[in-house]
């Protein structure tokens, strides 16, 4: 059964907590690898032991930085849009989707589980916007929503979502990540990450 959940505009239903991620050793960023505008799709199979395959797919996606709410020189902000698809052969299992940010931080090549610590800073602004500290040389997870699914196949979708970061003070990057994982006595855990995009 087909389970879709839709992101209205500028607004989010089921935020989750921003995860942490620790940004050591990372270079530092230079100008966006993708520009404002249309992002381009994807998708990722993965088979399991058992034969079940999982393919997550990332349609529609894309990025327009827009002016800082706060307007205080050391806000970014963007709103993004996609449609998440996952179908994994009848199984059971947990779709997550959100956005890696990173506040003059390399991210094209970061990559991880959700696992870390929980960052309690996350905010929910009054238009709807998710906003979050983030000093330069940080990297977060900030998930946009959580959907469990049964009989192999959920959907999320969001429209013009609005992402703000506070305390950059410089260039602050992000990149779309959907993780599936299935039930069962052999669990798939799969990770699609999305192309880079520079925040206003």
């Amino acid at each position: 059964m087909s389970k879709i959940n839709m992101f209205g505009l500028r607004r989010v239903v089921g935020v989750g907590a921003i995860t942490a991620v620790a940004a050591i050793g990372l270079a530092s960023m230079g100008a966006g690898n993708a520009a404002a505008g249309p992002l381009p799709s994807g998708s990722k199979v993965t088979q399991g032991v058992d034969g079940t395959v999982v393919k997550i797919s990332r349609t529609g996606e894309a990025a327009y930085p827009v002016p800082s709410l706060a307007n205080n020189g050391a806000g970014r902000a963007a709103e993004v849009s996609g449609l998440v698809t996952v179908t994994a052969g009848g199984a059971s299992g947990t779709l997550t989707t959100g956005y890696i940010v990173g506040c003059q931080v390399d991210i094209t090549g970061l990559e991880g589980g959700l696992n870390a610590s929980i960052d309690s800073s996350l905010s929910l602004g009054l238009d709807g916007s998710l906003s979050f500290p983030l000093a330069p040389g940080e990297a977060v997870f900030v998930p946009l929503g959580t959907k469990t699914f049964e009989g192999g196949v959920a959907s999320v979708q969001y429209k013009r979502q609005g992402i703000e970061v506070q305390q950059c003070g410089g260039y602050a990057q992000a990149r779309a990540f959907t993780t599936v994982q299935t039930e069962g006595n052999y669990v798939i855990k799969s990770t699609l990450y999305g192309a880079p995009f520079s925040l206003n």
